[in-house]
């Protein structure tokens, strides 16, 4: 199952999203420059493979809700979100609003 559903941090949207997998659930907020997603998201990957993009992403491990993406210290960033003051240990709500 996939869950797709409007959020508000602060007075600005973003897309959260939940998909149902066997024995696991990928969870990803959004905003229109980037986002934050569970510990499946490979931030090496973009770093290195995928550097031109430019991609602002934080990853945070050990969660199982939006809710908890949302209040979770982001575990690794991009270099793209570093350029943008997002750094490990940042929450990931805060992580967001300053993807907007």
């Amino acid at each position: 199952m996939v869950k797709l559903e409007p959020i508000m941090i602060e007075g600005h949207p973003f897309t959260a999203v939940s998909v149902q997998l066997p024995k696991t659930i990928l969870l990803a907020v959004m905003s229109d420059k980037g986002y934050i997603m569970c510990g499946a998201l490979d931030v090496g990957l973009l770093n290195e493979k995928l550097r031109d993009r430019g991609i602002i992403a934080g990853r945070a491990v050990g969660v199982r809700t939006i809710e908890q993406l949302l209040d979770a210290p982001l575990e690794s960033v991009t270099h793209e979100a570093e350029a943008r003051g997002i750094t490990p240990g940042t929450i990931g709500r805060e992580a967001l609003l300053k993807m907007i």
